[in-house]
């Protein structure tokens, strides 16, 4: 493997000129800088990390907490996500440390990471409305970007899918098929997009004239076995008429309703209808379900890919007011959405 000092020797520089080139010091020549990156390619020079950390004063690392959960690792989404992530990332010679703690830890954590000087910068995921996360990352000055926001406008960088546009589109759709009775089937309560999703949602109908009693939306952990459980419960009728239409945050809720369903021997697609959001999870493809499910559809692991690229930016000392992205979210109908049924025409009571 060639050396550095081999390498200054190959192109007649010092080994300091050399080094600031690779490590894109200002006083470097651009034409300098592109000569000793294209040779360094060229003879497969890599250089010593520690040596690079000494260099720029960076560790070459990024960390991300997540919240503590028993099937984090087994999690879908969060398993692509991190996919995307961490290629990403590797692609521009940066780690990723991935560290978690519980809910109540969450900051103390955050704290301990920026203080340690371990990391470069910070990935914060799942924000909350009122994130203290990303209040303590600003008022300190350290580098970090949002998977998500917590409202329209921010003064950090963030990538973010339009999921008002989305569940505004999703329950548009049902209700123009005639649907009056439509659960929504949301993520944990307090996170900044389940919040927006749900608002979209009460909008739409507030506008139709279409009432929908609390206990018609639900929070739960997007899973399918909680889904099947609250979609079971609501289409036994233990709590009034049963929907006609369900609205899932995520495919998986959606594969416990399909199953709740047909527990209750009722058709998808005509007795009742469901739209899901699909991350694009490569092992649950929604046009795959039986019937096709018609679905909101952005993929997670572009999320992942997008944010290594604006962590290196922000690092690098980028404008994080020019690193803000909200992605658009395509409205796909397939087979699991129809007209609402004769038989349940009727909007819930409140």
């Amino acid at each position: 493997m060639t050396t550095l000092r081999e390498l200054a020797e190959h192109l007649g520089l010092s080994p300091a000129t050399v080094s600031r080139a690779l490590n894109g010091f200002p006083e470097v020549g651009e034409k300098t800088r592109l000569r000793v990156l294209e040779a360094s390619e060229r003879l497969h020079y890599k250089a010593n990390s520690s040596a690079k950390r000494l260099a720029t004063g960076k560790s070459g690392m990024v960390g991300m907490i997540f919240r503590a959960t028993q099937n984090l690792l087994v999690d879908p989404h969060f398993v692509d996500f991190l996919a995307g992530l961490s290629v990403g990332l590797a692609d521009r010679d940066i780690d990723l440390i991935i560290h978690t703690a519980s809910h109540g830890e969450l900051l103390s954590h955050y704290k301990r990471f920026v203080a340690s000087g371990s990391v470069d910068g910070m990935i914060v995921s799942a924000p909350t409305l009122d994130d203290e996360r990303i209040t303590t990352l600003k008022e300190r000055g350290f580098p970090f970007v949002v998977h998500g926001r917590t409202a329209d406008r921010v003064p950090y960088a963030f990538y973010d899918i339009d999921n008002d546009g989305a569940f505004t589109a999703a329950t548009a759709l049902l209700a123009d098929l005639g649907h009056k009775r439509i659960a929504l089937m949301n993520g944990p309560s307090g996170l900044a997009f389940v919040a927006q999703r749900e608002a979209a949602f009460r909008r739409v109908i507030a506008a139709r004239g279409i009432p929908v009693p609390d206990r018609f939306v639900s929070h739960d952990e997007m899973s399918e076995d909680l889904g099947y459980r609250r979609a079971a419960q609501l289409l036994s009728g233990a709590e009034g008429s049963r929907p006609t239409a369900f609205l899932c945050s995520s495919t998986l809720m959606a594969l416990g309703v399909i199953r709740a369903a047909a527990a209750q021997n009722l058709k998808v697609g005509s007795d009742i209808s469901i739209i899901a959001h699909d991350d694009v999870l490569p092992h649950l493809r929604s046009e795959h379900f039986s019937p096709a499910l018609t679905v909101t559809r952005s993929p997670i692991r572009d999320a992942g890919t997008a944010l290594a690229e604006m962590m290196v930016a922000r690092i690098g000392g980028v404008d994080p007011l020019k690193l803000q992205r909200i992605v658009s979210v395509d409205l796909i109908a397939r087979g699991s959405t129809g007209q609402a049924p004769k038989s349940g025409g009727e909007a819930w009571s409140r």
